[in-house]
């Protein structure tokens, strides 16, 4: 096993006669890619969590309950209990009205065996269509966390990526340069002074 010796901090920077300008442009491209990796990171996992924040309240603020009516039974047996999942329930025809008096109707989950003109709860948007109950705060919270933390992992990725591609790249360039030094001042060490 070779010895290695104590490692040294930052030694591309430091003063040395045996540094090559390669060694320094390899430091300065792995400093730059780490550098746009943590900006391109951080910056945009906080605009997307901050976009998905936005649209989820706005959701919160535009979206409304509204009370349909089933304008068909509901398929399946009646049940005398309570549905607990949306396993326990059917797709039902219903209708109802928007705030700006639109007629609307649309299919919905509901109770099996349900009767005709049966009240049921559904969420329109400001046009009065059909969308799902939106994200609570906490949920939003979450759901905003999690979005922005994989947007952020995805554009660090990309220069973090570039950065090593590059980096090798200069380590295959530096290997040719040895190799041509090698094959001009290699066969003159077998040589002796004599």
């Amino acid at each position: 096993m070779a010895f290695r010796g104590p490692k040294v901090w930052l030694w591309r920077w430091r003063r040395n006669p045996l540094k090559r300008r390669a060694d320094a442009v390899e430091a300065w491209v792995m400093l730059g890619a780490w550098v746009l990796t943590l900006l391109a990171g951080v910056l945009a996992g906080l605009a997307s969590t901050r976009s998905v924040e936005h649209g989820l309240a706005r959701e919160r603020v535009e979206w409304r309950p509204v009370v349909a009516r089933l304008t068909e039974p509901a398929p399946g047996a009646s049940s005398t209990h309570r549905a607990t999942s949306s396993g326990d329930r059917v797709w039902g025809k219903v209708h109802w009205t928007a705030a700006n008096g639109s007629s609307h109707t649309g299919q919905v989950r509901v109770r099996p065996g349900s009767a005709t003109g049966a009240p049921v709860t559904v969420w329109t948007d400001r046009q009065g269509r059909l969308v799902t109950r939106p994200a609570t705060a906490s949920q939003a919270r979450l759901r905003a966390s999690l979005i922005g933390g994989l947007a952020g992992l995805s554009a660090a990725a990309v220069p973090f990526i570039g950065g090593r591609a590059l980096r090798a790249r200069l380590e295959r360039h530096r290997m040719d340069h040895w190799d041509t030094e090698w094959a001009r001042f290699g066969p003159l060490w077998g040589r002796t002074t004599g």
